[in-house]
């Protein structure tokens, strides 16, 4: 299950981006409370979401180009920097008591720039402190757990700090906590990666990009259901704090529990994928998990019970983050390796940069019809959504049959038969 660990360069950047996300979720914690009580709204509450990424939608592809074409070692020690910084001047406006609304907007939007090109460059440098790709899909598994690890921690966390002494101090911590990660990143021993033609017109790059991605069924399926779920499904982070507040009655510190409830379900999900020894079978897993996730948000809505609530979204939770991770492990798996970045930059469009869209239509939604009415609506389009990919099923497997086969995933899984038997079985992809 831990087998990517003993890689030294993943093991040392485990532990530094394990302790800098604890502080990430604090301050994403910190931030929707902060704006909630200052405002009262959940249309400010959307909008501070829409303007944090947004810069994805319309970064992460051009991001993509760059991480192909640069050394992605080097990137994430300048986005991890920069973003260690805007932390730090969230900090000081909060703790001065200078902050603003339309300050949090701007620092989210400035963040959100940065995530735009951290986010394709962390994806495609697994494949760089493995070495191996066979271990890729629980390297991925690991990065997964790792996140959804500071999941669970961050928010309790940030709830009892908010309580005791304010939002300010969560985003002093999540400041420093991006030194350990830099520490990581300079402790490496990364090879020398060459550099691409940069001469190249980036406009083609990205043209070849979208064309891989969209010629190539088993990307193109993945990515749409990505984009559906973020954007229908996701909004129930968003409207978290109404349900906390409002609807269940409760303070920061319930907000806090609410979170790390779907980061638990989310961890149970990252463990379980860490311990499948392969990929076959896994794409016809993802709507499974999409349909599961639906389901849970749209029974979160109705509940009016804490216990319920913390329950239901352990479900929702194992749900979305398997369906996400799984969807990541076959991206990385079946791309071409000259256009991982590319494909990343895509994958975080489809993830993170169509979340906006659904945070900005939550929040007017949930003014006019409740927060209740508006995840019922999101959960029965992502059931939808999933329902479609399921019957994209045959294609998709009749695609990524040949390049497991070239990787020698499907004769490793033959291989396992007994040999006496001889049985032929068909490889479920």
């Amino acid at each position: 299950m831990f087998r990517a660990l003993r890689y030294r360069n993943f093991r040392i950047f485990f532990i530094g981006q394990g302790i800098s996300l604890i502080g990430t979720w604090m301050e994403v914690i910190a931030m929707s409370w902060l704006v909630y009580r200052l405002t009262n709204s959940v249309f400010l509450l959307g909008l501070v979401g829409f303007a944090s990424q947004i810069p994805m939608f319309v970064l992460g592809p051009f991001a993509g180009v760059m991480v192909d074409r640069l050394n992605r070692h080097n990137i994430l020690v300048l986005t991890q920097t920069l973003s260690m910084i805007l932390a730090l001047i969230l900090a000081v406006l909060t703790l001065s008591g200078a902050i603003n609304v339309w300050q949090v907007v701007l620092l989210g939007f400035m963040l959100g720039c940065v995530n735009s090109l951290d986010i394709p460059a962390r994806q495609s440098f697994v494949i760089d402190m493995v070495e191996r790709k066979e271990n890729l899909a629980n390297a991925i598994s690991l990065n997964s757990l790792m996140f959804n690890s500071a999941r669970l921690i961050g928010p309790s966390i940030a709830g009892i700090v908010i309580m005791f002494t304010g939002e300010g101090v969560c985003f002093l911590i999540n400041a420093l906590s991006f030194l350990a990660v830099i520490a990581a990143l300079m402790m490496m021993k990364v090879p020398a990666r060459m550099a691409e033609d940069v001469k190249r017109d980036i406009f083609a790059d990205l043209k070849e990009g979208f064309r891989y991605a969209y010629d190539f069924l088993p990307i193109r399926y993945i990515l749409m259901l990505l984009s559906m779920i973020s954007l229908a499904g996701m909004s129930y982070v968003v409207l978290m704090p109404v349900f906390a507040k409002d609807i269940l009655h409760g303070g920061p510190g319930t907000f806090g529990f609410l979170m790390a409830s779907a980061g638990t379900g989310a961890i149970l999900a990252t463990l379980y994928l860490a311990s499948r020894k392969t990929v076959v079978g896994l794409a016809r897993l993802i709507p499974v998990f999409g349909t599961l996730f639906s389901i849970g948000i749209i029974a979160f809505s109705m509940s009016r019970t804490i216990i319920l609530s913390l329950f239901i979204l352990g479900f929702a939770g194992f749900g979305f983050m398997a369906h996400m991770a799984a969807s990541n492990i076959i991206l990385q798996t079946v791309v071409d390796d000259d256009k991982r970045g590319r494909v990343m930059g895509l994958y975080a469009m489809a993830f993170i940069g169509t979340a906006p869209f659904g945070s900005l239509l939550a929040g007017a939604l949930a003014s006019l019809i409740g927060a209740t009415n508006t995840l019922i609506i999101g959960g029965a389009v992502c059931i939808i959504a999933s329902a479609y990919f399921a019957s994209k099923l045959p294609l998709i497997r009749k695609a990524v049959h040949p390049i497991y086969r070239k990787i020698g995933i499907i004769p490793e899984i033959a291989s396992g038969i007994d040999a006496a038997t001889r049985i032929a079985v068909p490889p479920e992809e």
